[in-house]
């Protein structure tokens, strides 16, 4: 028996699209977070070098949910960097070792992810998809906090 007989959904591809979108924009941000980590520099290198650490260990977590979250629906989650550079909005970063302009970087990115999340959510309230929308709404409230203490910060 598979597990959308169980659990009552139909109709999950946009929302399975919306995950494999989530998925490669996460996975993309972590590669960046990696780099800004081992690449600040300056007066700030110890408070910055801790966060983006914590803030790549939450998006590892959040990657892995994710992928969860598509097996449950039915879906094989992408698990190549050459499939997640082809559907990513997040683009790459070069080495940035200015501590601001990567937190500038981040911003826009959490800009990126909350606007796509949204529609997620929205998509997946269309079909009674509570735990999606849970999983992502939770993701939002993390996220708009950053970005409080982000823009904060650059202030």
């Amino acid at each position: 028996m598979k597990t959308l007989e169980i659990t009552g959904l139909k109709d999950v591809g946009k929302v399975t699209k919306g995950l494999q979108q989530l998925l490669a924009d996460l996975q993309v941000y972590y590669t960046n977070l990696r780099g800004f980590h081992w690449n600040v520099k300056g007066k700030d290198f110890y408070l910055l070098h801790e966060k983006f650490e914590e803030m790549y260990d939450d998006v590892a977590a959040k990657v892995d949910e994710v992928a969860e979250r598509l097996l449950m629906l039915g879906e094989v989650p992408s698990h190549t960097f050459t499939e997640y550079l082809k559907i990513s909005s997040i683009r790459e970063t070069g080495v940035i070792t200015d501590g601001d302009e990567a937190v500038r970087n981040i911003l826009e990115t959490y800009k990126h992810l909350i606007a796509a999340e949204r529609v997620l959510i929205s998509e997946a309230s269309e079909i009674g998809d509570e735990a999606t929308m849970a999983l992502v709404s939770d993701y939002i409230s993390g996220q708009e906090k950053e970005v409080w203490m982000l823009t904060s910060y650059l202030s």
